[in-house]
């Protein structure tokens, strides 16, 4: 068995189920103008998507670890595909939000048994490198999905949507060929022991997970809301032109995908915690210094902010792994799931704050979960990593 063939094949399918992920918000004004939706029915059929798939996944993750079976993960991607595909060719509203619910289903079926199979093979010194390369699969998938669906839409119109049903079908076929059968894996022996501690230290070992999807909550809320604001806010106060402003977004995306790799790797040698403290804190001067700047070195800031922040996210999935590992199904889904979707459930709030004063001073305040998420990741009873030393048992 190739298992690191397996992990980057399980990278690639994470890339094609999250290009379908933003792809509802992307067509959402063509829905509006064709069909004559208000915003609120608009608005509906997104949060009907992102709460399915979000605060399914641990339940779902729950199930994977109690039965030790999923859904094939091929089959979830044809879940979330051939729905989301179908969008395009449908015309009422009630069957658009059945859809995707559907396709959120795939969606949330998909990443714990996805990350569960890469936790049991990505074992021995380099897993958090083969974890990050998974990871930042989805963030991939993520950028480009909007471009994708834009650019058929632009082409054939919303039954142009049906088009991509294409990468599902390909990836399916290519996990069939290249993961392993269900007896090899129950052949790797998963390492069932907590960097936490077992027995007494139970308790505290779940604790330290709560810490860890809390932290992992407010620093969503300040990714996913600089996401969501910044175009709106280089075009109206740094002058960008829309498709500059969103050219510049990407950009940072695509740092903080280059980031996850560069600290996931390092993370194996110089600790992980400590990993994830140095580049939250990082982030916060860079994203103010943005804020207060302009021209190149406000571009550069922007670029560096992306880069620190976004690059813990897949060395946190790894704690939380670590942490949990007898559950990777579960805390996986929360991890992916509930953190993000509670992270931007405070996007909304963000946006309230904006209305009764301004975008910059909403955004200014970003900062703020930040530092929350810093100080609860600096309580999250981790072992420090010690030069020349195994990490350490008793937390």
């Amino acid at each position: 068995m190739n298992e690191t063939r397996a992990i980057f094949g399980l990278s690639a399918a994470h890339v094609v189920t999250d290009i379908y992920s933003p792809v509802i918000a992307a067509i959402l004004p063509l829905l509006i103008a064709q069909n004559n939706y208000t915003y609120f029915m608009a608005g509906l059929i997104v949060t009907v998507w992102n709460l399915t798939s979000s605060f399914t996944q641990p339940i779902f993750g729950w199930l994977y670890d109690a039965r030790g079976k999923a859904v094939p993960v091929k089959v979830t991607i044809l879940i979330c595909g051939v729905f989301i595909s179908a969008i395009g060719l449908v015309q009422s509203y009630w069957v658009i939000l059945l859809f995707a619910v559907c396709a959120a289903f795939g969606h949330a079926l998909f990443h714990p048994a996805a990350l569960g199979l890469v936790s049991r093979l990505a074992h021995g010194p380099a897993r958090g490198r083969l974890t990050s390369f998974f990871v930042v699969g989805g963030n991939i998938g993520f950028a480009v999905g909007p471009i994708i669906a834009g650019g058929l839409v632009v082409l054939y119109g919303l039954q142009g949507l049906a088009l991509m049903v294409i990468p599902a079908v390909i990836m399916a076929f290519v996990l069939h060929r290249i993961l392993p059968s269900q007896k090899e894996i129950a052949a790797v022996r998963q390492d069932t022991t907590s960097v936490g501690g077992d027995g007494p230290n139970r308790r505290r070992t779940a604790r330290a997970a709560g810490i860890l999807v809390t932290a992992s909550a407010f620093r969503a809320w300040a990714i996913f809301g600089s996401v969501a604001f910044l175009p709106t806010f280089l075009h109206q106060a740094k002058g960008l032109d829309i498709v500059s402003a969103n050219l510049l977004v990407s950009c940072m995306l695509f740092a903080g995908v280059v980031g996850q790799v560069i600290v996931g790797t390092l993370s194996d040698t110089y600790g992980r915690k400590e990993l994830v403290l140095l580049f939250t804190a990082l982030s916060v001067p860079f994203f103010l210094l943005f804020m207060g700047t302009s021209g190149a070195i406000s571009v550069v800031c922007l670029i560096i902010f992306g880069f620190a922040l976004w690059s813990t996210f897949s060395t946190t999935v790894t704690m939380a792994h670590e942490l949990v590992p007898g559950n990777v199904g579960l805390v996986s889904g929360l991890m992916l799931g509930l953190a993000v979707g509670a992270g931007g459930a405070g996007v909304a709030v963000s946006g309230y704050y904006a209305d009764i004063t301004s975008l910059g001073a909403s955004m200014q305040l970003f900062a703020l979960p930040i530092l929350v998420a810093f100080v609860l990741f600096f309580l999250v009873p981790y072992p420090w990593k010690r030069p020349g030393l195994a990490q350490r048992k008793d937390i």
